[in-house]
């Protein structure tokens, strides 16, 4: 089933009758072909029709989600992002033309519709054709804006590249959000995102402000010596959950280079 198919499935289920009857409605519509401004009432109007209750998700759910699309995680979720989505992929516009509708959505949309539109990233078609509009999300100060592109969202791994990636990271820690909800944080450290975080943590240390005991996690597989020895000091000097992180950190380094 597709993404699309999916969330109608679980809004159809989950809302009551005339509010999914709305919903089912107005996807015919757009499927038969409707103006850009009809869609765009119907975007609009989705948060009163459906409300905005937490999306009701279950175990097979969230598998289907997976099957549906590898990485894909909707958890936290709420109904009326389901339903915009479900509005905006009603009608199978691709290539240009779809990417030209989102740029649109977005230069409009106020905070609730942002973090829904970039939710929605890896359910779009052309994927490279929103990687502008993904970067813009991740250099947000807006930590709203900026988690809707970095958490449990598989498109930054997928279509950053390196230096996107470790901004993207390094972003996150300036902005004091989670590190573990980003996916593919282990699989995209890289020996120049270990250097940023240790001169990041440097400079925290200068200001005598806290590192995130989180930013050891992307040190560890490939730290040389300045960086074993910034692991040393955490041991040392750390809280217990710093200390924690820089053992983590320490058993990841490559054998070779702990010699």
């Amino acid at each position: 089933m597709t993404p699309d198919a999916l969330m109608a499935a679980w809004l159809e289920r989950q809302l009551p009758p005339e509010a999914a009857d709305w919903l089912l409605t107005a996807r015919e519509r757009l499927r038969a072909g409707v103006s850009e401004r009809d869609f765009n009432l119907a975007v609009s109007w989705t948060p009163r029709r459906l409300g905005k209750a937490d999306l009701a998700l279950n175990p097979d759910d969230l598998a289907a989600a997976d099957a549906a699309r590898r990485g894909w995680d909707p958890r936290g979720w709420t109904v009326d992002q389901a339903g915009r989505l479900v509005l905006l992929l009603a009608d199978g516009l691709q290539g240009p033309a779809f990417a030209a509708r989102l740029r649109s959505l977005l230069a409009t949309a106020d905070l609730s519709e942002t973090i829904t539109f970039l939710r929605g990233l890896p359910l779009y078609p052309d994927p490279a054709s929103h990687l502008m509009r993904a970067r813009e999300g991740a250099r947000s100060g807006m930590r709203p804006i900026f988690e809707a592109v970095a958490h449990a969202n598989p498109y930054p791994a997928e279509m950053f590249d390196e230096a996107g990636w470790n901004q993207l990271v390094l972003k996150a820690l300036f902005i004091e959000t989670a590190l573990a909800p980003v996916q593919g944080l282990d699989r995209r450290a890289n020996p120049t995102l270990m250097r940023m975080l240790c001169d990041y943590a440097h400079e925290r240390w200068a200001a005598g402000r806290p590192v995130s005991p989180e930013l050891w996690r992307c040190v560890g597989p490939f730290a040389d010596g300045p960086a074993r020895e910034d692991l040393a000091r955490v041991l040392r000097t750390g809280t217990d959950a710093e200390r924690a992180a820089a053992g983590a950190a320490l058993d990841a380094v490559p054998a070779q280079a702990a010699e």
